[in-house]
């Protein structure tokens, strides 16, 4: 309750009104008196009074003899505060769902309380603590690690906040994101249709990097991959397939993707990746040991630098499989309300994919070139 430096202006009464309206905290909520009492801490025979009072002004209805809920007429959503602990702002996937996310959420009206979870699992962690202390109603965690995921899960249990997790599951949470296995798939198909057209049907070797602490699911994403090469060509049994953990990071990726190269002598070997991150990593590998034209790389995600990338003359980024990050912040707030207002909601809400290729990217994504600054 508000107080004032003008007290002597305030019409008690009036206070106590509102305070009973308050403890009416949801448009559905029936109470008795003693419920009134419990909650406003106010004697019987005051709530008793100020009860009548509001039904007989219209403020309540009376529901059977001695239970009240608040009229139709002067219901209102109620503003909610959702907490969002961000995977991080390098990369520009992550940049796009935060910024969708408080355009959702300023159309919604309601309050988006933002962390940064900066890729590390003990930053996330605490990020977790400082948005259950601040008493959210919702939290939305985006954080890569599955090792961690019970631990923040167990959090918000604990302190009675649903949550929502982006892309990696955590225990107790509603899943927003990837269909990880439909987008790897899509990839695979791509790739094998690349190599009938250019090589003839022929690869020596598959290479897939992976983002091995990001846990079970993402590894569905490159299962598919692996899946959709060999229903769209035919792989030669002296075709072999390498796996590479990346951490979904460019530095990471360009780093061990170099190292392989030097072990590797194959002249035809189709790489899929997990991320546009892990693709771009390699993508520079390659090229850097001069051997761009050995490859065929499609990436996830679609993210900005990798379009840029596509739209690069003879470039060996041959895909990249979008997610239209910049479309999860509606989705997301629509959910957030869903479940606050107590609506059943699946335990699963999957984005939709579309393969992004160097004829289709101006088509998909008209505008990149208002955006500013360099990819």
């Amino acid at each position: 309750m508000k107080t004032s430096n003008h007290s002597r202006y305030t019409v008690k009464s009036l206070v106590h009104a509102s305070r009973v309206l308050e403890v009416f905290q949801k448009p559905g909520d029936i109470l008795r008196l003693r419920d009134v009492v419990e909650r406003t801490a106010y004697n019987k025979g005051m709530c008793f009074r100020l009860l009548y009072t509001l039904h007989q002004c219209g403020f309540l209805d009376k529901v059977g003899e001695n239970h009240y809920r608040l009229a139709a007429e002067v219901r209102r959503r109620r503003l909610y505060r959702l907490g969002y602990a961000a995977q991080g702002q390098e990369a520009s996937f992550d940049r796009a769902v935060r910024d969708g996310l408080a355009r959702a959420a300023e159309r919604a009206e309601v309050e988006l309380i933002v962390v940064d979870n900066r890729y590390q699992p003990k930053i996330a962690l605490r990020s977790a603590d400082y948005l259950i202390r601040e008493q959210v109603d919702l939290i939305i965690e985006f954080q890569t690690d599955e090792m961690i995921a019970p631990a923040i899960g167990a959090k918000y249990l604990e302190a009675h906040i649903p949550f929502i997790a982006i892309d990696i599951p955590h225990p107790g949470a509603t899943y927003f994101g990837a269909n990880n296995y439909q987008a790897g798939l899509m990839a695979g198909h791509y790739l094998g249709r690349w190599a009938k057209r250019h090589w003839n049907a022929e690869a020596d070797e598959i290479l897939l990097i992976e983002l091995q602490r990001a846990g079970s699911l993402p590894k569905t994403r490159i299962r598919g991959i692996s899946v959709g090469i060999g229903e769209s060509l035919r792989i030669a049994e002296s075709c072999r397939t390498v796996s590479i953990d990346g951490d979904g990071q460019f530095q990471t990726t360009h780093e061990r993707v170099r190292k392989y190269l030097r072990e590797s002598k194959a002249r035809r070997i189709l790489v899929g990746a997990v991320n546009d991150s892990s693709a771009l990593g390699a993508l520079r590998a390659f090229q850097e040991a001069g051997r761009a034209a050995d490859c065929a790389i499609v990436g996830q995600n679609a993210e900005t630098e990798a379009r840029a990338e596509l739209r690069t003359p003879g470039t060996r980024l041959v895909a990249s499989v979008a997610y239209f990050p910049e479309k999860y912040g509606d989705g997301l707030i629509r959910l957030a309300l869903d479940i606050l207002g107590n609506k059943a909601v699946p335990p699963a809400i999957f984005t939709s994919h579309q393969v992004i290729t160097p004829e289709n990217v101006d088509h998909f994504y008209p505008n990149d070139g208002l955006l500013s600054g360099p990819a």
